[in-house]
């Protein structure tokens, strides 16, 4: 991959997997902060934050979409600094009402700390951030109310969790029955790709400037896992027990038939998409996660590489 040279007012805090990268954008004296990361991470993100500052003030935090490993440092980040939140329209109700099961948090065993917006983010709007203006888009898919935000001048494109550098996001309104979620994300590849776009600040990987590939790649997985909607479900599955380790390092082989039952998520995929017991679908999942190389097996124990 080739190395990204951004903007100098821009400075990318390249997360793992279970946190969201964290966006930073100075303009002199202030800031303003994309995302921040899962709750059991807020320490951390609070203190590599107030290194990067180095005296600066975070004047706002933005989020893209509202799933755990984004929103989950907005708390302690606003506590920690005192900046406004701004998150998507489309996501503020539940935010407001803080309904756990519309974040995703209880439908999907994850956690977050409840914090109160400040203000709303409409598709459409722009933002002075970094010395560039950054429009606003709809991204719907992955989630159906999330944001990207894109620089025309700097050609940049900030793009949550619609576009990475090998694929997007888990199309969560397939697994959960609410539907769309295919159409949403081809259509959102599709805007998206009709951008000025050099460089791409992704959720989650590295900064990359491979945008051509990158769209061959999203508009590929996109297609294969329109052939098959059992595709969608393993996928859910396999990602979200991965990110249920990475927080946890280890499961006994026997507790995760019973997990795997106990999750909204996994029973709606299942039900809806594969009709495996429990025992076979745990059965499967941990075939998976061995043959891909995510974990190891430890006597009776499934652990994290």
């Amino acid at each position: 991959m080739t190395r990204v040279h951004l903007p100098p007012s821009i400075q990318v805090l390249e997360r793992g997997w279970l946190s969201a990268n964290n966006v930073l954008l100075f303009d002199g004296g202030t800031a303003s902060l994309i995302d921040s990361g899962y709750v059991s991470h807020a320490g951390q993100t609070v203190a590599l934050l107030r290194e990067a500052l180095a005296g600066r003030r975070l004047a706002r935090l933005l989020n893209t979409h509202s799933h755990s490993d984004h929103i989950g440092g907005n708390a302690a980040v606003q506590r920690a600094f005192g900046c406004t939140i701004g998150v998507p329209a489309g996501i503020a109700p539940a935010v407001a009402a803080w309904d756990e099961a519309a974040l995703l948090l209880s439908v999907a065993d994850q956690r977050g700390e409840r914090f109160k917006a400040d203000h709303h983010l409409a598709a459409g709007e722009c933002l002075q951030m970094g010395g560039f203006e950054w429009q606003a888009l709809a991204a719907p898919g992955h989630d159906m109310d999330a944001l990207v935000f894109h620089a025309p001048d700097a050609r940049g494109l900030i793009s949550g969790d619609a576009l990475w550098r090998n694929g997007f996001g888990i199309l969560f309104a397939e697994v959960i029955g609410e539907g769309g979620g295919l159409e949403a994300a081809r259509a959102t590849l599709e805007a998206l790709a009709r951008l000025s776009v050099d460089w791409v600040i992704p959720g989650h990987g590295a900064p990359f400037v491979e945008v051509d590939e990158a769209f061959e790649a999203a508009f590929a997985r996109l297609r294969y896992l329109e052939e098959d909607g059992a595709r969608i479900a393993r996928n859910a599955i396999r990602a979200c027990v991965t990110f249920w380790l990475l927080e946890r390092r280890r499961v006994a082989l026997d507790d995760l038939p019973a997990h795997l039952a106990s999750v909204p998520l996994y029973r709606e995929a299942n039900r809806r998409f594969l009709g495996l017991s429990p025992e076979a679908l745990a059965g499967w999942l941990a075939d998976e996660l061995l043959r891909s190389g995510r974990v190891r097996r430890e006597g009776g124990f499934l652990e994290i590489t």
